[in-house]
C-alpha cells in the first residue's frame, strides 16, 4: 500500500499525464522556439539536475550539491514558499493545443473568477434556493479541504514536473480543493433540482461527471497536483456531501425562517475564521476561506431578510416544476440582470474592500499603504487582521447584494426574475 502511494505521489507520474496530452519536454540540447513562446525559461548549464528522454519518458539524474543533498530532496518540501519561489529551468513544449485550451479553462472552474460570475448568475436568473443550498456545501467543502491543506502541509508535486500555472502555488498540495469543488458543485446542483425540475437525470449526470473529469485532469495536467492530491480530494468531498446534502437542505431552511438566525450565522463565520488551523507559514488559505464563510453568510442573510419582511411567498404549485427555456424577451432580460448586476457587485467590491481596509488600518493605528505593501508573514498579525476583516466584509456584502439588494432593484426596474420571490 506504501508503494502505491508513494507512486501516486510522485512528481514522475504528473510528467507522464502531461506528456500523454501533448506536454513535451525537451532534451538539454533542445532550444526553445522563440516564435511559439513554448517553455519556461532558457536551459541554465550550471543546473544541478541533468535530464534525458529514454524511450519518450522523461529520466533524472541528480547532482550533488555543496551540502550533500540533491537538488530533489526535501528542501522543497519544507514549504510551498520555497518550492514556488524557484524558476522551473525545465523547457517544454505544448504540442496539443486542444487539451492545453481545455484544461486552461476548465482549471479555472474552480476559482474565483467563476465564482463571481457563477453564484451571481444562479441566484438571478435560474433558482437562489437551491444556490444557496449549493453554495452552503461549496463553503463548507472549501473549509474543510483548505484547512486540511495547512494540517497536512504536502507540497505541490516538485522536480521534474514543469508548472504551466503558478498561481496556487503558495499553497501546500494535498487535498486537491479544485477536485473537491468539482463535485460539490456540479453534484450538489444536480441532487437539490432533481425533485424541483423535470429533466434528464442521465444528461445532468454526464455533465457532472465531464465538468468534475476536466477540472481534475487539469490540475494535473498543469503540473500543480499530484495524482494522490486528486483522489485525495475526491476521496473527502464524497465523504463530506453524504452527511452534508441532507443537513445542509434543513439547515437552509431553519436559517431563513428562525427569527435570531443572523446571530448564530455571524459569530459562527467569524469563529470560523479566528480558530482556522496554523499552517506554519503564511499561505493564501486563510483569506481564500474567509471569502467564502462570508459569502455564504451574506446569503444566508439575505433570504432571512426577505422572508422576515413578507417578500417570500409559497409556490402556487409544489414541484416537480418544467423548466422554462427563455424567449428573446426573457434572454433580453436574463442578459440586463447579469450585466447591470455584475457591475454592482464589482462595485461593491471596489468600495467594500477600499472602505474596510482604511477602516480595520485605522482601528490598528496603521498606515495602509505601508500595510499593505509590507510582507506577507504570520509575524505580520496587523496585516493578517486587515485582510481577514476586509475579505469578510466585502465578501459578505457581495453575498447579501446578490441575494437581497439586487433583487429588489431588479424589481424597481421591473427587469426582475418573476419566482425569484417563490423560492425558500
Amino acid at each position: 500500500m506504501s508503494a502505491l502511494i508513494e507512486y501516486l505521489k510522485s512528481p514522475e507520474l504528473v510528467v507522464k499525464v502531461q506528456q500523454f496530452f501533448g506536454i513535451e519536454y525537451l532534451q538539454r540540447d533542445e532550444k526553445i522556439d522563440p516564435s511559439t513562446g513554448n517553455g519556461v525559461g532558457p536551459v541554465r548549464e550550471d543546473s544541478v539536475s541533468r535530464k534525458t528522454m529514454v524511450n519518450g519518458d522523461l529520466k533524472t539524474n541528480y547532482d550533488e550539491d555543496s551540502s550533500g543533498s540533491s537538488s530533489g530532496g526535501n528542501d522543497s518540501e519544507k514549504s510551498p514558499r520555497i518550492d514556488a519561489g524557484k524558476e522551473d529551468p525545465k523547457p517544454y513544449r505544448i504540442t496539443n493545443k486542444f487539451w492545453y485550451y481545455l484544461f486552461i479553462i476548465g482549471t479555472e472552474l474552480g476559482d474565483e473568477i467563476f465564482y463571481a460570475t457563477f453564484i451571481p448568475f444562479w441566484f438571478w436568473n435560474i433558482d437562489s434556493a437551491v444556490g444557496r443550498r449549493v453554495i452552503m456545501v461549496w463553503s463548507a467543502v472549501m473549509y474543510v479541504g483548505q484547512s486540511m491543506k495547512d494540517v497536512i502541509r504536502w507540497p505541490r508535486p516538485g522536480f521534474p514536473v514543469s508548472r504551466l500555472q503558478k498561481k496556487w502555488a503558495l499553497e501546500y498540495g494535498m487535498p486537491s480543493t479544485h477536485a473537491m469543488v468539482s463535485v460539490a458543485i456540479p453534484f450538489s446542483v444536480l441532487i437539490y433540482t432533481y425533485e424541483r425540475y423535470i429533466y434528464s437525470l442521465p444528461a445532468g449526470l454526464a455533465f457532472a461527471l465531464v465538468w468534475c473529469a476536466v477540472i481534475c485532469v487539469s490540475r494535473v495536467y498543469l503540473g500543480m497536483h499530484s495524482v494522490l492530491d486528486i483522489i485525495a480530494g475526491l476521496a473527502l468531498v464524497v465523504t463530506l456531501m453524504i452527511p452534508l446534502i441532507p443537513i445542509v437542505d434543513k439547515l437552509d431552511y431553519m436559517i431563513v425562517t428562525s427569527k435570531w438566525s443572523p446571530i448564530p450565522v455571524l459569530a459562527i463565520s467569524v469563529l470560523l475564521i479566528v480558530f482556522y488551523p496554523d499552517s506554519g507559514i503564511w499561505t493564501p488559505t486563510r483569506g481564500d476561506t474567509a471569502l467564502t464563510v462570508s459569502v455564504c453568510a451574506g446569503l444566508e442573510i439575505g433570504a432571512w431578510l426577505h422572508y422576515i419582511l413578507g417578500d417570500f411567498q409559497p409556490p402556487a404549485n409544489p414541484p416537480p416544476y418544467e423548466i422554462i427555456w427563455p424567449s428573446y424577451a426573457m434572454l433580453g432580460m436574463l442578459l440586463l440582470r447579469t450585466v447591470l448586476g455584475l457591475c454592482c457587485v464589482v462595485a461593491t467590491r471596489a468600495f467594500g474592500k477600499s472602505l474596510s481596509y482604511a477602516f480595520v488600518c485605522f482601528l490598528l493605528g496603521r498606515d495602509k499603504n505601508e500595510l499593505r505593501q509590507s510582507e506577507n508573514t504570520l509575524q505580520n498579525k496587523n496585516k493578517i487582521i486587515v485582510e481577514l476583516s476586509y475579505k469578510f466584509f466585502t465578501c459578505g456584502m457581495i453575498g447579501f447584494n446578490t441575494q437581497y439588494l439586487l433583487p429588489n432593484v431588479f424589481k424597481l426596474l421591473r427587469i426582475g426574475r418573476p419566482d425569484f420571490y417563490t423560492e425558500i
